[in-house]
């Protein structure tokens, strides 16, 4: 049987670093931040069923993030899928939020970046498999990373009490039965992906609108900024920049293109507002991004086919000879 690893065999002020050590030893690396470093407690037992381990692990509160720095370190993907037993999780992966209550499965994928969330006291029991064991193309998959899952009918009532047990008694298994018992965990994982799929598309179809609006509006909020880019936006989002491009791929502007074609827009109406004291072209392509003014003219003039001083003069002009034909026609 593998070791317990328990904060309590350790001083108190070793608890935290051990914590820490023990969740990136029996589970992957990730950044642990415990709610209340003083009287944090937590406790993990490992093991191997055939090529899967499994894990339950009981503590208090904590958050832990798993980025780009630690997935280079363990680049191996797995897939892993989890009971909670008490307490909550509320998972953050791919722009999906989901929190998961007691009995609820939890899928998410350590090769890509995720959040975890434990707000109170909380104990699960996982499984880690190998992504290379799971017979299911990307797109089905990626369809429930993120995902929490109700076991109260379908082939989740029946890989819930499976998965526990499993986890739970996985000390005392033979070799030759844990071979046996890890298929049946990857057919039963792999059946209730299959079971889901149509839910889970749905519901990724509505997540990716949302999360396509959301973007859109937060790059409105900060088109001023000049270091606003593609990288900004998805750290903003909390998801990948990969997954960023995904979500613009029927929206026919990449999000590079659509920062600078709002900040243009931005600009255009700026310069053709008449004012007291107009801002400079410089000053306004400055306010809305645009850091080197050279780059902000040529820009300005493939999208708009004029200067920003020459459609400033246009445009002004344009509106001066609408009012005096307006003033012209009045009869007063």
């Amino acid at each position: 049987m593998s070791p317990v690893l328990m904060t309590s065999s350790v001083p108190d002020e070793k608890r935290l670093a051990y914590w820490r050590d023990a969740v990136n030893r029996a589970l992957v690396p990730v950044t642990v931040v415990p709610r209340d470093e003083r009287t944090f407690t937590g406790r993990i037992t490992t093991e191997h069923v055939g090529a899967l381990r499994v894990s339950v692990l009981e503590a208090d509160a904590h958050r832990a993030k798993r980025t780009q720095a630690h997935i280079a370190r363990t680049p191996e993907p797995l897939v892993v899928v989890g009971v909670q037993m008490t307490g909550r999780t509320v998972l953050v992966q791919e722009g999906r939020q989901a929190t998961a209550a007691r009995n609820d499965l939890f899928v998410y994928d350590t090769s890509r970046p995720y959040f975890l969330d434990h707000p109170e006291r909380f104990s699960t029991r996982v499984v880690l498999i190998p992504r290379r064991l799971l017979d299911l193309p990307d797109g089905t998959l990626n369809s429930v990373s993120g995902a929490v899952i109700g076991t109260d009918s379908g082939c989740a009532a029946v890989l819930r009490p499976f998965l526990t047990t499993v986890t739970a008694s996985a000390h005392v298994y033979s070799p030759s039965a844990t071979g046996g018992l890890a298929n049946g965990l990857i057919d039963l994982f792999s059946t209730l992906v299959a079971e889901q799929g149509r839910e889970l598309t749905t519901g990724s179809e509505t997540t990716r609108k949302h999360l396509v609006r959301r973007v859109r509006e937060y790059i409105d909020q900060n088109l001023g900024d000049p270091a606003l880019s593609p990288d900004a936006v998805a750290k903003a989002q909390h998801i990948s920049v990969r997954y960023l491009h995904r979500l613009f791929e029927d929206e026919g502007i990449t999000v590079g293109r659509l920062i600078q074609r709002r900040r243009l827009e931005k600009c255009a109406h700026e310069l053709a507002r008449h004012s007291r004291t107009s801002p400079t072209v410089s000053a306004i392509a400055q306010r809305w991004g645009f850091v080197n003014p050279t780059h902000f003219s040529r820009v300005f003039r493939d999208a708009y086919g004029l200067s920003p001083r020459a459609w400033r003069t246009v445009r002004l002009q344009a509106r001066d000879d609408a009012h005096q034909q307006v003033g012209a026609r009045s009869p007063w």
